[in-house]
Parts: structure tokens; C-alpha cells; sequence
């Protein structure tokens, strides 16, 4: 008889646990997916940026360079520092564009219409527009793809863009006094470009824009468009108040060959374009305007210059509207979005009569245009010192009717 074996432990002995090697495997996946994923977290700022100076290369009109790159995991983000893009050909000193900081991210407020879109926000930008007589100097950033370089940078749609503390400059280096004439403190903002609250009017996007043109005059800008549009559909309007004609001289100099002594201009213009036709108007309209004055045109010792000043001056002065001492006119133009756009010159002279000798145009929309959407320029007060005889100084106040779009 075979005796069994003894399999009694001990009394007081604890059992042995079986070991799962199945939770020791996993605690060491997931402690090695840390690991990468802070090592992937570390070096992501330097494959980014990495990746963004390559897409900004593959323009070959224009070279980019950036700074730091930051990564925002928690708002689906990322932002470029220091951005700046240059034209690779001629000799422009200038950056076509630069940017303190680029901001691409996700807007979260989109994902209540069930859609996953992107927003721009660009802090301090500053674009440069050049004028030169040979084409590698000048510079206007036409034929280069930004719009497919925005797409390589940000994975999804751009919805909406924000601009802080921006400025646009137009330049030219190489007159006789070079020109810089520009619009600071640019505060702007795109919404709807994807249309992703589903609205049914033709116009659902909306662009609006101010700043200081000179650092003094206040400017507006406002339209509405069809993103979807097979060929360009959008109302435009902008508003320029109280530019001191004085400060922008070099341009004056430069393309027109006169200066002026003393002045203010207002600008009103608005576009409408239905399916790439263009129909609208521009008035710029010049107040307390004096161009010409023979103690100081005299003792520049250009005779051509100074019966140049005389005439622009004279004409100015029989042809401006006497009681509100303004000189203006209102240019009515058409065209096709791809082809020409023809000012009409018989309605542009009629204008400068009817400003003259029948009723001064207001700085204010003529309302000739088909108003779409609910957009308002506030009417403003501007006082401003004119002429009232020599070196003599007053106070006059304008007041401008409401500017609706």
C-alpha cells in the first residue's frame, strides 16, 4: 500500500500568492509610454519648427525664418515666435511680413456646431508693400501661394483670425525723399469662413478692421463676403478721417510733384462684387486745403516745381466748394474682378462741379449701393486747427453723419 503524500502545511504557514506577470507587463508599457511621450514632449518644439522653416521654404520668391516654437497641448495649439518672411530677390531692406508671435489653435467654440476648425490670432504683424522701378526691388507679395503655405502649417480649416497691434507700411527707397506712408495700431478681425453656424444669407463671413493712418487718423475698414463663392462675391466699405495732408508730403512729392502747406482729407469708398463684377465708388474729399504759396514755393528755386504748385493750387482754389472750403469729387468705377476696373472720367469732372457750385459731399456712404448686413461706422467729432489768416489759428469742429454698410 503506497503511503500518500503529505501535501498539510504547516499550521500558521500563509499561502503563497501566484504572481500575474500579465500587470507586471503592462506597468512597465505604460511606464516606458511616459517615458516616450515626455521625451516626444521635449523634442516636439524643435521637429515643429523644424517642419515650419521647410513649408516657408518652399516658396521660392520669398525666404522664411522664425524663433522659437511652443507647443500648447491642453488648447490644441501652437505658436511661432518672432516670425519673418523676406523677398528672396532684389534688394528690399524690408520684411514683406513679420510677426512677433503666430498663434495657430483650435477653436473650441465650434465644436457646439459639431465642426473642428482653426483660429489665428497674429500679435504685433507688419506688413511691408515696396514701390521700385525694377520689379526685384518692389514688392507686393502677388503669385506666391500663402494661402496652401497657412494649410502645410495648421492641419484643419481656418475659421477665423484675429490681428493685434498690427501695421501695414507702403514704402518706396528710392525717390528723391523716400516715402513711407502707413496705418498703425491695426486692430482686426476675420469670423466665419467655413460658415460653421450654417447661415443662410449670401454674405456670411465678416472682415472688420481700424488703426491710425500717419498715428492720427482714424481709419475703418468693414465687409462682408461669400467664402464659397465660385468667383469673388463681397460689400465693402472704409472710412478715412482727418489725415493731415502735410504729413504724408514725401508721397505727394514723389507721385504728384506738388506738396502741400496745410490740409486735411477724408476718403469714403465702397465696393459691391457679384460674381467678379465690381461696381462702386471712391470720395476723397480735402479740406482747408492750401497747395500753393509763392514765399515758400519760391525759395525753392525750381521754377517747373513752382508753376507746377501754382496750377495744382489754383485749380483747386476755383474748383473747391467755398462755404465749407473743400475741395473733392466722387469717382465712380466698374470692371470684372479678373480683367481691368475703369474709373468714369466725365462723372469724376461732373462730381468736381457739383461739389464746387451745388452741394459738398459728405465723408459718409452715398447709400447708391446695396447695403448687406448690419454693419455701422460711428459717427465721430473732429476738431482740427485750420487757417484763419496768417499764422493766425482756430478751432472748427466737424460732425459726421452715421456711416452705415
Amino acid at each position: 500500500m503506497k503511503r500518500k503524500s503529505d501535501t498539510t502545511r504547516p499550521t500558521g504557514e500563509v499561502p503563497k500568492r501566484k504572481r500575474h506577470p500579465g500587470w507586471r507587463r503592462l506597468g512597465i508599457f505604460l511606464l516606458v509610454l511616459v517615458v516616450l511621450l515626455v521625451i516626444g514632449r521635449l523634442f516636439l518644439p524643435m521637429f515643429v519648427r523644424d517642419y515650419v522653416n521647410r513649408t516657408l521654404d518652399k516658396n521660392p520668391m520669398y525666404d522664411g525664418t522664425i524663433g522659437d516654437v511652443r507647443i500648447h497641448l491642453w488648447r490644441g495649439a501652437y505658436s511661432i515666435e518672432e516670425v519673418k518672411i523676406n523677398k528672396t530677390a532684389g534688394s528690399v531692406p524690408v520684411p514683406f511680413f513679420a510677426g512677433k508671435r503666430v498663434d495657430f489653435a483650435i477653436e473650441w467654440k465650434a465644436l457646439w456646431n459639431r465642426r473642428i476648425v482653426g483660429r489665428v490670432h497674429m500679435l504685433e504683424p507688419e506688413l511691408n508693400f515696396v514701390d521700385a522701378p525694377d520689379e526685384d526691388d518692389s514688392q507686393s507679395g502677388t503669385g506666391a501661394p500663402w494661402l496652401e503655405m497657412i494649410k502645410d502649417l495648421f492641419p484643419f480649416k481656418i475659421n477665423s483670425a484675429v490681428i493685434e497691434n498690427g501695421s501695414i507700411h507702403f514704402r518706396a527707397y528710392q525717390m528723391a525723399r523716400p516715402v513711407d506712408v502707413y496705418i498703425s495700431k491695426v486692430e482686426g478681425k476675420i469670423d466665419n469662413l467655413g460658415n460653421i453656424r450654417d447661415e443662410t444669407t449670401p454674405l456670411v463671413s465678416t472682415v472688420e478692421a481700424k488703426g491710425l493712418v500717419m498715428d492720427h487718423a482714424k481709419f475703418e475698414y468693414k465687409m462682408t463676403l461669400d467664402p464659397f463663392a465660385y468667383r469673388p462675391t463681397f460689400h465693402m466699405a472704409l472710412q478715412l478721417l482727418g489725415l493731415d495732408v502735410t504729413r504724408i508730403n514725401d508721397l505727394a512729392l514723389a507721385y504728384g510733384r506738388f506738396d502741400f502747406k496745410r490740409g486735411y482729407f477724408d476718403l469714403v469708398l465702397e465696393t459691391d462684387v457679384q460674381e467678379g463684377l465690381i461696381s462702386g465708388y471712391a470720395k476723397p474729399l480735402f479740406r482747408n486745403l492750401k497747395v500753393f504759396s509763392i514765399t515758400e514755393d519760391i525759395e525753392e528755386g525750381n521754377v517747373l516745381h513752382f508753376f507746377w504748385q501754382a496750377l495744382v493750387g489754383g485749380v483747386t482754389f476755383v474748383f473747391k466748394n467755398h462755404q465749407r472750403d473743400q475741395f473733392g469729387t466722387l469717382i465712380p468705377f466698374s470692371g470684372d474682378a479678373t480683367g481691368a476696373t475703369s474709373a468714369d472720367i466725365f462723372a469724376t469732372l461732373g462730381n468736381i462741379l457739383r461739389n464746387a457750385f451745388i452741394r459738398a459731399y459728405l465723408p459718409r456712404l452715398e447709400g447708391g449701393q446695396q447695403a448687406v448686413g448690419n454693419l455701422n461706422f460711428e459717427p465721430p467729432e473732429f476738431t482740427d486747427p485750420i487757417s484763419a489768416g496768417d499764422g493766425e489759428q482756430q478751432q472748427e469742429t466737424y460732425e459726421y453723419e452715421e456711416f452705415d454698410l
